[in-house]
């Protein structure tokens, strides 16, 4: 648990890094305009949404640290992952993978919970954070032309927030009835294997 705490604040610093050069990259252009874009992104898109909720239902489910690590870590992959998009920094194959991975993980999320979902919580922000590196890179590559990077950023950050803040709750209210997580990682499973279907 000590290397995995180092290693969300080694992630956390050099994101915190790089972005200031990535807004430098867009200068003269207004943050707002990538914040907006940046907001709407995970927003618009359900299999984004779908996983991010689904991150958060599962944190709620692991309770503990849990409950904040995983959220974290999602999070601090996933700026990574589009801090090497919006850099060009991206390897032919992963630009392949990334859509395949976006819709993998609501459903590999949405098997463990209907299996159990009590996965060691360092394996689970591991996986957690091997998807958010590939809903980063499409959040990266889609960053509309002559948008600030870094306002960008901070608008998918806080919406990529804002659906884990969704999904804990939801996860919390369901502790109360049993069984109910189950149903509901076969419900995302089943909703994100739809998604890449269509």
């Amino acid at each position: 648990m000590h290397r995995l705490n180092k290693s969300i604040v080694t992630g956390s610093v050099l994101a915190t890094a790089l972005l200031p050069g990535l807004a430098l990259a867009h200068e003269g252009h207004t943050h707002a305009s990538g914040f907006a874009a940046g907001l709407a992104h995970p927003l618009g898109g359900l299999d984004h949404l779908l996983a991010m909720v689904a991150v958060g239902f599962w944190a709620a489910h692991l309770s503990g640290n849990a409950r904040w690590q995983l959220p974290l870590v999602f999070v601090v992959a996933m700026v990574l992952g589009g801090t090497l998009a919006m850099t060009g920094m991206v390897a032919p194959l992963l630009t392949l993978a990334t859509e395949p991975m976006i819709m993998a993980s609501s459903v590999v999320i949405g098997l463990v919970l209907a299996v159990n979902g009590k996965l060691n919580a360092t394996a689970a922000a591991m996986l957690c954070a091997g998807f958010a590196v590939f809903h980063g890179l499409a959040h990266g590559n889609e960053m509309p032309l002559g948008s600030s990077a870094m306002g960008y950023a901070l608008g998918f950050v806080l919406a990529t927030g804002a659906l884990h803040g969704i999904g804990i709750l939801s996860g919390l209210t369901a502790r109360g009835l049993p069984g109910l997580y189950r149903w509901a990682g076969g419900f995302i499973a089943f909703s994100g294997l739809a998604l890449s279907l269509t």
